[in-house]
């Protein structure tokens, strides 16, 4: 008897133990295929690693009942005919098409118009530049002055140079496809290493002329601002690029570093006062003078990767939070479409209680936090109900958007040129590229286009940013 009581006891063990062990498979398992089923859409994950096997492109808005393509009023971008070209060419028909007589001086009934925009012949023009020299009288031989700019024997102009730095910062080519590019299409022979001195050359005059310093200065006096950071691969090692940007100014700065060194670099958080709009990353919240602003786009991400792990057709505490969010922002657009100040104050109390009744069912059901995947769950329904003002207050400030987009549009222009032309070989060179990019970007936010702005810049008058 005594030894089946302890067989028994040694089985309940093993029970127990082979319990414990299916549980914790089950947890590695559920994280496992959570890795596994992490895309763009529900993490922070670019869209170029989601490989050939990416879902189905699948939003988040909700239908606005509007048409797809242009809305009424939007001017769109077509070709249309000009009253006074530059030239007129006249196709006259040599006969009657019906009994084929000639129609030298018959009378003139109609003409259709077809005009075709094109480019002339495209060549480099050479201007030469003679200084002559006199001897006076006295024996002194005094030669003329050279014009701004022309400083060498054989040189560049302000456009050639301007479009030099259009493509290779611009429009993200790498120095060789950039002087191929000047070669093919002007017959100007460009080597890498002019590519290089060139830009190094403009991002030089916009730090000179104080450019950088005027952004930093509108950025931190703005009401509301947007910030970001991204992985940067420069001379072979991660970097980190950060933007700062607002309606009227960005900001972009490389850092070795990720955090609070690469933040106090950049010169904007330390001393900025305003809205500061942000993804959940713990570093920005160590500024305390600025008010906080979580982007509502990034915790959607976040609330559809708990949907994507949770059983199909169960309950979800995310489903419910991410649903309570979208209606949240609906009811901002349709106030400030209406030109209403704020939303009706009933029916954001409901959509605000729905979203920390979800977060509260979120953080019940994951309060063992077994495993990485239900810590995870847990932190996030946490964080939802902590910092529900942050994440809230595009709903009682309406001039705090819903999301981060402005900043992750900045920065997704660098993800563009690793991706295009590779990683930049040194710092300084990472530096000059960010520099150039904040230049342009802001000059484009405030009405001047690229190659205007660049051309400015290569004569010596760079385009100073205007207060906002």
């Amino acid at each position: 008897m005594v030894e089946l009581l302890e067989r028994l006891a040694e089985r309940d063990g093993l029970i127990d133990a082979l319990r414990a062990e299916l549980r914790a498979a089950q947890v590695k398992i559920g994280e496992l295929e959570a890795r596994l089923g992490t895309t763009s859409k529900n993490s922070s994950k670019p869209p170029s690693q989601d490989g050939l096997g990416k879902p189905a492109p699948k939003s988040l808005r909700t239908r606005s009942g509007r048409k797809p393509g242009g809305q009424p009023g939007h001017p769109g971008s077509r070709l249309a005919q000009v009253a006074t070209p530059n030239e007129r060419v006249r196709h006259e028909p040599a006969a009657c098409s019906g009994c084929g007589a000639g129609l030298g001086g018959a009378e003139e009934v109609g003409a259709q118009r077809r005009q075709v925009f094109d480019l002339p012949p495209v060549a480099v023009r050479v201007v030469e530049h003679q200084l002559i020299a006199h001897r006076c009288g006295c024996g002194t031989v005094t030669a003329g002055q050279a014009p701004a700019g022309v400083d060498a024997p054989v040189q560049y102009g302000p456009r050639i140079a301007a479009i030099i730095i259009y493509l290779y910062v611009g429009q993200f080519l790498s120095k060789q496809r950039t002087a191929q590019a000047l070669s093919e299409l002007f017959g100007v022979p460009v080597s890498g290493g002019t590519v290089a001195s060139v830009t190094d050359r403009a991002a030089t005059a916009v730090t000179d002329s104080g450019f950088l310093g005027l952004v930093r200065a509108g950025l931190v006096k703005a009401p509301v601002a947007h910030f970001d950071e991204t992985g940067f691969r420069v001379a072979g090692k991660l970097h980190w690029v950060h933007s700062a940007s607002t309606e009227a100014y960005s900001l972009i700065t490389c850092h070795a570093k990720r955090g609070v060194a690469a933040m106090d670099a950049a010169g904007v958080l330390p001393e900025f006062a305003g809205v500061a709009v942000h993804d959940a990353w713990a570093p920005y919240d160590t500024y305390t003078g600025a008010t906080h602003a979580l982007c509502g786009a990034h915790v959607l991400r976040e609330l559809t990767a708990v949907i994507d792990t949770s059983p199909a057709g169960a309950y979800c505490w995310a489903r419910q939070a991410q649903a309570a969010l979208l209606d949240l922002k609906a009811l901002v657009d349709d106030a400030a479409a209406g030109g209403r100040p704020s939303v009706n104050p009933v029916e954001l109390a409901v959509q605000t209680r729905l979203l920390r009744s979800a977060a509260n069912i979120g953080i019940s059901e994951n309060r063992d936090r077994d495993g990485k995947l239900a810590k995870k769950h847990h932190a996030l329904a946490r964080r939802l109900l902590n910092r529900q003002t942050d994440y809230l207050r595009f709903t009682t400030d309406f001039a705090v958007p819903f999301d981060n987009n402005p900043a992750e549009r900045e920065i997704r222009m660098i993800k563009v040129r690793q991706k295009v032309s590779g990683c930049l070989r040194t710092l300084s060179g990472a530096e000059t590229f960010c520099a150039l990019r904040s230049y342009l970007a802001t000059a484009r936010k405030q009405g001047t286009d690229f190659f205007e702005a660049l051309t400015m810049l290569t004569e010596g008058n760079p385009r100073l940013p205007a207060a906002a």
